[in-house]
């Protein structure tokens, strides 16, 4: 819950209605037009990875097909701002100013000839003239075969190579945060803070990191499985798979597989989907079996039920979220990994003790998995950093402090509450974390870290570790 899309999800628009059926597609059309209208859905409002997962479910396409889709939407979405950058250099007509349609289907031939290494030029170039005359755009045909062939002749006229950054052609803004924005397809307003926060090296990691598809995690059940008998099952199935050393129980996926559902060990609740930097947020808790702990923001359930394995399932874990729907796959989540102590209640977490005064210094320990900008996350939400802004982290800012100071007189004296956030900003992590300490004598901070993408190979985290004062 502590992504952004949580939020998001609940405004979210309906997308537009798809771009006309193509008439007898030729050889690769289908997975280009699929991420076009990915593209046109975002833009208007949809998240993209519902957009994608509707397409395809529209769409029969082979698992070729499939995972080009994927990259071409995906990546194209991610590099929106670099991509609107080489259409002002080559257009006549500014990105925004072009029509919603064309510059979307630009962006689809953009990100193959700057981006894709397998897809030859001819094959990017082709194929995107091809779509617009096939999609009631074949008056402007002639304009998408221009500004891609112009984009070649720039880029061959400097003798790029394969795999040269997709900047080089274009002439880059002298200011340094303009620039570096500009390079890494970045919100302005962020590329701006990323150069406040943190050395130039840092900055330029971070970047790429948010640019660069994540790995695929997994997080080893051990009240029903070893995690050195998984990865000999996963060898043995042909998935290559090494154990990660953040802990324990992680191990992440070399390939990207298929169907999660068909992998060794899934029916039999043996693992389940976690990034491995999420994986070092409940352990922090030191949660003990026996205890009564809360999980304030619990959906989708991947540091409940992680909670409830390091419990040994003996306890009382309370999964509290907004959303019963959510709550649901909490539900799903427990049942196929075989825990039980997991409790759910559909609840604003800023007004439990109001709706539940009982609860009053009722439970030993407190995860606080708090909603947030989720900017530790834009390279697995593509469209993550077009959605986020200054006014939206000031009202988060807000419902943060005000779900942690509501959750502080739950937990018993002595007790320990973790806050945490998938988020690197520092308004939203110390800055939070300080501002409530210093209402609160007496309570104490044991520890906070920030992990920051690229450093490590997972996601961006945020953690605080409180202890209450003693009776």
């Amino acid at each position: 819950m502590a992504a952004l899309q949580y939020i998001w999800r609940m405004t979210s628009p309906a997308p537009p209605p798809p771009s006309p059926a193509l008439p007898a597609p030729g050889p690769g059309l289908p997975a280009r037009e699929l991420a076009w209208q990915v593209l046109q859905a975002v833009a208007a409002g949809a998240y993209a990875d519902a957009a994608l997962e509707r397409s395809l479910a529209r769409q029969g396409l082979s698992a070729a097909d499939r995972a080009l889709a994927t990259e071409l939407a995906y990546g194209a979405i991610r590099q929106r701002r670099l991509l609107d950058g080489w259409l002002d250099a080559l257009g006549k007509v500014p990105a925004e100013r072009q029509p919603p349609r064309l510059r979307w289907l630009l962006h689809v031939g953009l990100y193959q000839l700057l981006f894709s290494q397998r897809v030859p030029a001819a094959a990017a170039v082709n194929t995107t003239v091809e779509l617009a005359k096939q999609a009631g755009l074949a008056r402007l045909a002639p304009v998408v075969n221009g500004v891609l062939r112009a984009a070649l002749r720039r880029r061959d006229a400097l003798d790029v190579g394969a795999g040269a950054p997709p900047w080089l052609g274009l002439t880059l803004p002298e200011d340094p945060a303009a620039a570096f924005g500009l390079r890494h397809s970045l919100p302005a307003w962020l590329a701006v803070a990323l150069l406040d926060w943190l050395p130039p090296e840092r900055a330029e990691t971070f970047a790429l990191a948010c640019n660069t598809p994540p790995p695929l995690d997994l997080r080893v059940n051990p009240l029903r499985a070893k995690r050195g008998e998984l990865l000999e099952r996963f060898a043995a199935a042909g998935v290559r798979a090494v154990a990660l050393d953040h802990g324990p129980a992680g191990l992440t996926l070399l390939d990207r597989p298929g169907d999660l559902r068909e992998l060794p060990g899934f029916a039999e609740g043996h693992w389940c989907v976690q990034d491995r930097s999420a994986q070092a947020i409940a352990p922090l808790l030191e949660a003990r079996p026996g205890e009564r702990i809360l999980d304030a923001c619990a959906a989708p359930g991947g540091k409940g039920t992680q909670l409830a394995e390091l419990m040994g399932d003996q306890g009382e874990l309370w999964a509290v979220d907004r959303s019963a729907a959510r709550l649901r796959r909490v539900e799903l989540n427990a049942a196929r990994l075989g825990l039980t102590c997991l409790r759910l209640l559909a609840a604003d977490a800023a007004t439990l003790l109001a709706d539940r005064p009982e609860w009053r210094g009722g439970f030993d320990r407190i995860l606080v998995d708090a909603p947030c900008s989720g900017l530790g996350t834009l390279a697995r939400h593509a469209d993550a950093r077009w959605r986020v802004s200054p006014e939206r982290i000031d009202g988060l800012v807000v419902l943060q402090r005000a779900l942690l100071t509501a959750l502080v007189p739950l937990l018993r004296p002595s007790g320990r509450l973790v806050y945490a956030t998938c988020t690197v900003h520092p308004r939203e992590n110390g800055e939070v974390v300080a501002a409530v300490l210093a209402d609160h004598p007496g309570w104490e901070l044991l520890s906070e870290r920030q992990w920051m993408p690229g450093e490590g190979g997972g996601d961006g985290f945020y953690a605080a570790v409180l202890q209450a004062p003693d009776p």
